[in-house]
């Protein structure tokens, strides 16, 4: 009977991925377009199509819950497919095509505010850098 509680705290935890994939060291600047805008638990998805020197790339961007998205001000609705974006991400450490949600603007600078996946924004700084397929 008392180890009923714990099963359950160890199966909580084991259910959520740790976030050690990401490079929370660097940001990285990505400009493209909206391929589509994932509305789904655990995690929502920006992909983005970043222009390369050999074609569009495909980027994965993984953001926070929809009740976390909908707590910053975000809607199913906030982005189309084909909507111009610029997102801020910390890059996948293994240099996939890839990142965490840091934050974004539309094309035109307006700023699309949400919390990043731990509740908190994180600001852009010089050690931004542009995307490279």
């Amino acid at each position: 009977m008392l180890l009923a509680p714990v099963f359950f705290v160890v199966v909580q935890a084991l259910g959520h991925h740790s976030g050690a994939m990401f490079d929370d060291q660097k940001l990285l600047t990505l400009n493209g377009t909206v391929k589509a805008f994932q509305w789904s638990n655990p995690h929502c998805w920006i992909q983005v199509q970043v222009a390369g020197p050999e074609g569009p790339v495909e980027w994965s961007v993984e953001m926070g819950s929809p009740s976390l998205l909908l707590r910053g001000g975000w809607k199913p609705r906030t982005l189309k497919v084909g909507d111009t974006i610029v997102v801020v991400v910390h890059p996948m450490r293994d240099g996939t095509h890839g990142g965490l949600y840091v934050s974004a603007t539309r094309g035109d600078d307006t700023p699309i505010v949400a919390s990043a996946p731990g509740g908190t924004v994180v600001a852009g700084g010089d050690s931004r850098v542009e995307a490279r397929p």
